[in-house]
């Protein structure tokens, strides 16, 4: 069908957004995913910083890669309160809806295919509307662009940009001892070790933006320990978003130290532990038996963590970012984008987002939290990565890295290295988690499978995707987690293995991917009893995993991840059982609007 079109951007030719071109309804197969048609166009938006103050003005940039796709869209762009949820419209700054030529549902929207652009400016000076200056409207707002139908009623597609709009800055540094809230009006600058302690609960409201400082010594960090709480509960609309001070651009992995929770649920770590580098003298830990302090930080009474409280709560965080942080102090010696340490049933981690870490997304020591609807990318070290007595429940995930940015291992499972047989055992239950590697050698890891498992580790696998890794897909790598696995303590169930074992060339079988010998075989079910099973060896066909500022994981509607009889998760009051596709994401993008993808190299400007 055609469309006519009567577009007013007026873009440069160089830096078009719209074509006058005749229009084509035809969605192609590509765009095709489970739940119905999707646009192949991807589409990226930033602003010049997070956060502002009144009348200070607002610069967006985008990128548009259409793919080929040439449906006609209608645009709009809007900034949002997300306080009050009021929509302001360009190109008039009204609440009445209109696309970005001014026009309402009663004029008659425009709409047209999209060409190609790359880090233009849209709003601000050469743009096609002027800068937004902020106005009095304390906490987050978000930036929208957004491609509708050609009817101007059926959403596509949503970029979204957080910003905060704030009076003013604070440090906050040393220790909090009592209570306190972080609010949503004020930029929060963290300088070295912050740590809640003595009873205090640190409260952080929605759409509050808590900066890390580089360059500080200790580097800085929010360390909750044993005898603290952190309250931070984000929404979909108003994450929480703990980051970099460092210029769009110019930031850069362990620009400031992350999040560390301690508890005192149990791990599995012996008294008097030998000097353990970085963390204790060199005559040895005086640790109590179950109890232990957290790398990355020096030995005393407030990186203790474990205990004997299984349902103890290091408290919640829900809808949390955490970029560009960990540090590594010493060789093995690190702090994560996200660190627990003992933490118990009572602790919440949901709807979390680490990007641009410097050593491992989200790493447990001991302790039985569960956690869900994780997003690690583009970290340096492995994404979920456990030890000490681990034996939680995680479900819901996507990880990924890039040449530009690799990482390691996507799953690193340890019992203990200072004693295998330690017990509690290292147990977790993982399900429905997608892992896209690199394509090139581990960061600094040569031996950096999808799923590696060791010192006497056990654990249940389940509806997991490993693609694109340079080393094998899985690795039980050592004799103790090899009898582990013998006698039915590691399972796997619904393991699907594409592209990988690129180092060496494998070939897409079975034997290919996962090359080992004792590994093939426990693939096989010849090896742990029968608990390997459902392996797969296909493309898992996703949508866009690739695209790293913009990227898609959904299946397409041929995808093997949404094949029926993939394994129903338990029914114990934690997992969705309607889960029964395998990776991270079926038809529902959870990801929607509280996450960032943005790649820094895609956004430099010069």
């Amino acid at each position: 069908m055609r469309v006519q079109l009567t577009l007013t951007l007026g873009l440069i030719a160089a830096s078009c957004l719209l074509a006058g071109a005749e229009a084509e309804t035809t969605v192609s197969r590509e765009a095709t995913i489970l739940g119905g048609p999707r646009t192949r166009v991807s589409m990226y938006i930033w602003s010049d910083k997070y956060v502002y103050q009144e009348g200070q003005k607002l610069t967006l940039r985008w990128t548009v890669k259409t793919n080929g796709d040439r449906y006609p869209y209608t645009v709009f762009a809007y900034r949002q309160n997300n306080q009050n949820g009021k929509k302001f419209y360009l190109p008039n700054g009204q609440e009445t809806a209109t696309d970005v030529n001014g026009k309402t549902e009663e004029t008659g929207y425009d709409a047209a295919p999209l060409s190609d652009t790359a880090k233009t400016v849209l709003i601000g000076d050469g743009g096609r509307f002027p800068s937004v200056t902020i106005p009095n409207e304390l906490g987050m707002h978000t930036i929208v662009v957004q491609l509708r139908d050609y009817t101007g009623t059926r959403v596509v597609k949503t970029s979204y940009m957080k910003i905060g709009v704030v009076k003013g800055t604070q440090t906050v540094s040393g220790e909090i001892a009592t209570s306190r809230t972080l609010t949503n009006d004020t930029q929060w600058n963290l300088q070295g070790i912050v740590t809640v302690k003595g009873g205090a609960v640190l409260t952080i409201e929605p759409g509050t933006f808590v900066v890390g400082q580089p360059g500080t010594t200790p580097p800085s960090a929010l360390l909750v320990t044993q005898t603290g709480k952190i309250m931070a509960n984000g929404t979909k609309s108003r994450p929480i978003i703990m980051t970099s001070s460092q210029p769009f651009g110019q930031r850069q992995r362990g620009d400031w130290g992350g999040i560390v929770m301690l508890g005192k649920a149990p791990i599995n770590v012996g008294g008097n532990i030998p000097g353990s580098t970085g963390i204790c003298p060199a005559d040895g830990c005086k640790n109590a038996p179950g109890t232990f302090y957290i790398e990355g930080l020096v030995g005393n009474a407030d990186s203790v963590y474990g205990g004997t409280d299984p349902n103890h709560s290091c408290g919640e965080l829900r809808y949390v970012r955490v970029e560009y942080a960990g540090t590594i102090i010493s060789p093995n010696n690190e702090l994560n984008s996200f660190t627990w340490g003992g933490c118990g049933k009572g602790t919440v981690s949901e709807h979390l987002q680490a990007i641009y870490g410097k050593d491992d997304s989200f790493e447990w020591f001991g302790g039985n939290n569960d956690a869900k609807w994780l997003v690690g990318g583009l970290g340096a070290d492995d994404f979920t990565d456990y030890q000490l007595g681990y034996t939680g429940r995680v479900q819901f995930g996507l990880m990924y890295q890039s040449p530009d940015a690799p990482g390691n291992r996507g799953v690193e499972g340890d019992n203990s290295e200072y004693n295998q047989a330690a017990e509690p055992f290292s147990n977790p239950t993982f399900f429905n988690i997608s892992y896209y590697g690199s394509g090139i050698p581990g960061f600094d890891e040569a031996n950096a499978p999808g799923l590696f498992l060791r010192r006497g580790s056990r654990g249940s696998f389940n509806n997991l995707v490993f693609s694109n890794y340079f080393s094998a897909c899985i690795n039980v790598s050592d004799a103790t987690t090899q009898a582990q696995a013998d006698l039915g303590n590691v399972t796997m169930n619904g393991i699907l293995c594409h592209n990988t074992n690129i180092g060496t060339k494998g070939a897409m079988t079975l034997a290919g991917q996962i090359p080992a010998a004792y590994d093939l075989q426990y693939a096989q079910g010849q090896k742990g009893n029968g608990a390997g099973k459902n392996f797969l060896i296909a493309d898992p066909l996703a949508a866009r995993p690739f695209e790293y500022s913009d990227p898609d994981f959904m299946g397409l509607a041929m995808s093997p991840l949404n094949r029926v009889g993939w394994v129903a998760p338990p029914d114990d009051g934690f997992f969705d059982q309607s889960a029964r596709f395998i990776g991270g994401i079926g038809d529902e993008d959870w990801t929607e609007e509280w996450t960032c993808w943005l790649n820094d190299p895609d956004i430099k400007v010069n």
